[in-house]
């Protein structure tokens, strides 16, 4: 009786400093540090895939526990790694061959052969992306080729490395009669590689050839005369005149799209009357333009291929006549010899063709 309580009043704070103040330090402090990384781990999980890109992207050692995520995701469908540090060669070895794992992208990482081989052990894989990986080579790839039989989609960035040719493409043609989208950039490929392509790939109809210097008239020629199917092309940077412009004009009857960049043996003559022998064909011509060969923009963001196999570009219009258009293909015939028939491509560079010498984003998420 005569007591009365007393009843605690928390501080009042004008501001965070002053909370900061009240703790004793002024520095701010990471409370994360706390939790064990098996704990963050287990809370990335539940998030979705743009949540867990942006962890992804906080710290190191954020990055560092989606490892196990990755190692022990037993129905994971698609992987995309770009740009994350750490030995992936490891973390890839672990996962022990998925069988649900579809799709995989692999862009600017410390990964090997040793990679790709563990990706071969998931044998429904029909997507793969090999971008700027220097240490992958064609051994790798050919693992991936002989247990991947299902690929359907193959993009190589071969970053001027020179380990992914003809012999890796060459297991791929052998191996994947199913692939219907082939995109190499900085890829020394040759006729070697690119007719066993066309003569057992026959489902392709998506393919880039960019920044490489043994591919040239021959190459394309053959393409013409053995992808029945293709319906996309991209040339950039590459060693081909107007003969093989000449080329796709009698052959890949469902070509419906052309792109020819920085290619400076290509005439506008030469577009000229591909776009009169197939009027339908949508056609982007551009013979000095400077663009960047790169198989994605891996930035922060979504992922693109470089070689823009799937948008090709805008058809060129035309301001000529008919008279000029006629005048222009006498002075392609003049220049490029007068061929006779469709057996141009069968015949006229056989020859050709024998005496040549033999020289793909990580989105930044995990799905599933």
């Amino acid at each position: 009786m005569g007591q009365s309580t007393s009843t605690a009043v928390p501080p009042q704070f004008s501001s965070p400093l002053d909370l900061i103040a009240s703790s004793g330090s002024l520095e701010p402090r990471d409370h994360t540090e706390d939790i064990p990384d098996e704990c963050l781990a287990y809370v990335f999980q539940f998030l979705g895939a743009g949540d867990r890109k942006r962890c992804s992207l906080v710290c190191r050692r954020w990055l560092r526990c989606f490892e196990p995520l990755v190692a022990g995701s037993k129905n994971l469908k698609v992987l995309k790694l770009i740009r994350c540090l750490g030995d992936w060669d490891k973390v890839l070895e672990t996962m022990d061959g998925s069988e649900f794992l579809t799709e995989v992208h692999l862009e600017r990482i410390q990964v090997s052969d040793v990679a790709l081989n563990a990706i071969s052990k998931c044998v429904n894989l029909d997507i793969l992306h090999i971008v700027k990986t220097a240490d992958c080579s064609n051994l790798g790839l050919v693992s991936v080729a002989q247990n991947c039989r299902q690929l359907r989609k193959l993009h190589i960035d071969g970053w001027r490395t020179n380990r992914i040719g003809d012999e890796g493409l060459i297991a791929v043609a052998k191996q994947c009669p199913d692939l219907q989208e082939l995109v190499l950039i900085g890829v020394h490929a040759t006729h070697f590689s690119l007719s066993a392509i066309a003569a057992n790939c026959m489902k392709l109809e998506r393919l880039a050839l960019c920044g490489s210097g043994t591919i040239g008239d021959g190459e394309i020629a053959c393409i013409a005369e053995k992808c029945v199917a293709l319906r996309k092309l991209c040339i950039k940077s590459c060693s081909i005149t107007d003969i093989a412009i000449e080329a796709l004009a009698w052959g890949c009857p469902k070509l419906v799209k052309v792109k020819v960049k920085k290619c400076k043996g290509v005439s506008n003559e030469a577009v000229d009357w591909l776009l009169v022998r197939k009027a339908s064909l949508e056609v982007s011509f551009d013979a000095t333009g400077v663009e960047a060969l790169d198989a994605s923009s891996s930035d922060v963001g979504g992922q693109e291929s470089g070689a823009e196999v799937m948008e090709v570009g805008h058809q060129v219009a035309l301001a000529h006549g008919p008279s000029t258009a006629a005048g222009r293909l006498a002075m392609l015939r003049a220049k490029l010899g007068v061929f006779a028939s469709r057996n141009l491509v069968g015949c006229a560079f056989n020859r050709r063709l024998n005496s040549m010498s033999m020289t793909v984003a990580f989105g930044k998420e995990l799905e599933g």
